[in-house]
């Protein structure tokens, strides 16, 4: 069933739309211009899902450091009410429970996600680069996979190549909020990578400041986003034409950040890299133009921390 025809019928709740799209505007300038490109059947439910995703971030992060088993507990409990078909009065609820129904999504998609905000509130470090994918995939690749299923995507290499795209922004968020994270006294970036860099984590979180040592593993990271992004065209050149040029704008406009990173010298630490607004738009206008098929499908398999995800997703429609 193509997503057109999933859509024939207008949605229940067409007012908890318009407060999930005033959410995605307010929460992610970036994403919500990507998704002006996106087509109306698509864009509504995206904004669902993104509406659901911001609440149960913000709702770990306004612990404040008390107890957020609470927090996190309540997250599981809307989950379930939603895929019980009983959402609680909370539009960002009532919407995805349309959309979970309607597209298919299994429940291991947004618990995974749920998770990785677990993870978050436990103050994780990551060992090495796959920890960090780990973190990545439940966090964004989990919403790279839904993304693509909301777009009709179900064959596994396509949807593999919607989990690179997910964890190369999560990688670019790392890189872009270095200073901002060590100010919160968190660290994302790869351990292993700091150590041989001879960066001492300790005393980096007590007195946050650049140094060429740290912008060689902001480097690092930033390329290894890099090579996902280059991966990601192939599963977003088998989309519906009509997604293309949205999703296309999304990897653009988020690369544009780590070229932003680089220019400022990799210092993330003392400055926020920003994509003017010209620029996205000058993105926008390239994406919107880009919905010739560059190249055949990418047969490589999924990274192993999203496999899972992967799986999931698939064999719902098997």
């Amino acid at each position: 069933m193509t997503t057109r025809q999933n859509w024939q019928k207008t949605f229940r709740y067409p007012a908890d739309i318009r407060i999930c799209r005033r959410q995605l505007r307010v929460g992610s300038q970036s994403f919500y211009a990507a998704s002006m490109v996106l087509p109306k059947p698509v864009r509504d439910p995206a904004s669902a899902l993104y509406a659901f995703c911001r609440e149960a971030d913000d709702a770990i992060d306004d612990f404040q450091g008390e107890d957020p088993t609470p927090a996190v507990e309540a997250l599981y409990a809307r989950l379930k009410c939603i895929y019980a078909g009983h959402p609680q009065p909370i539009a960002a609820d009532r919407a995805l429970t349309e959309v979970v129904r309607r597209f298919g999504i299994p429940y291991t998609l947004p618990a995974a996600l749920i998770e990785g905000f677990e993870w978050d509130v436990d103050e994780r470090r990551y060992p090495d680069m796959s920890a960090l994918y780990g973190y990545a995939a439940r966090v964004a690749g989990t919403v790279g996979v839904m993304m693509a299923m909301l777009m009709g995507a179900r064959a596994p290499e396509v949807l593999a190549r919607a989990c690179d795209l997910g964890v190369a922004m999560q990688l670019t968020n790392i890189a872009r909020d270095v200073g901002e994270d060590a100010r919160a006294g968190r660290v994302y970036l790869p351990l292993d990578l700091l150590a041989a860099a001879g960066v001492d984590v300790e005393a980096f979180l007590a007195d946050p400041a650049f140094s060429p040592a740290l912008g060689q593993v902001v480097a690092e990271v930033l390329d290894t986003a890099d090579g996902l992004y280059q991966r990601a065209v192939a599963g977003i050149d088998q989309l519906p034409a009509g997604c293309r040029p949205g999703i296309e704008a999304a990897r653009r406009i988020y690369s544009e950040i780590g070229a932003v990173i680089r220019a400022n010298g990799l210092d993330s630490v003392s400055q926020r890299a920003v994509v003017p607004r010209s620029r996205k738009i000058s993105l926008l206008a390239q994406a919107a133009s880009s919905v010739v098929r560059r190249s055949r499908s990418d047969y490589s398999p999924p990274l192993k921390e999203v496999a899972f995800l992967v799986d999931a997703a698939a064999a719902r429609f098997r």
